[in-house]
């Protein structure tokens, strides 16, 4: 679980410098704060990464390679930011903390 969140967070750290360098700064600066929270399935997982993306929030979704557990392909984590946490709770705030 740590490792997916992992890669998440590292694709969508590179999506936000290239999108708002100044959020990435100001993230960097105030200690890269993260927040995990949980969905209850694969389609609420794709659901909030497609409102991240139309709302134009840097983010990212990991698909497993299969190198460990899980079948090549399966949908594991998303992230979203850096960005101001308003932006992000719109789309994640109703969610429970893992």
């Amino acid at each position: 679980m740590v490792a997916q969140g992992g890669h998440a967070i590292i694709e969508a750290f590179l999506d936000a410098k290239k999108r708002n360098p100044k959020a990435v700064e100001e993230w960097l600066r105030e200690g890269q704060k993260k927040v995990v929270v949980k969905v209850n399935s694969e389609k609420e997982l794709i659901d909030i990464y497609n409102k991240a993306k139309s709302e134009g929030l840097p983010c990212s979704i990991i698909r497993d390679a299969g190198h460990t557990q899980l079948e090549p392909g399966t949908l594991t984590a998303v992230a979203i930011g850096p960005e101001k946490d308003e932006k992000i709770d719109k789309i994640t705030g109703h969610l429970k903390l893992l």
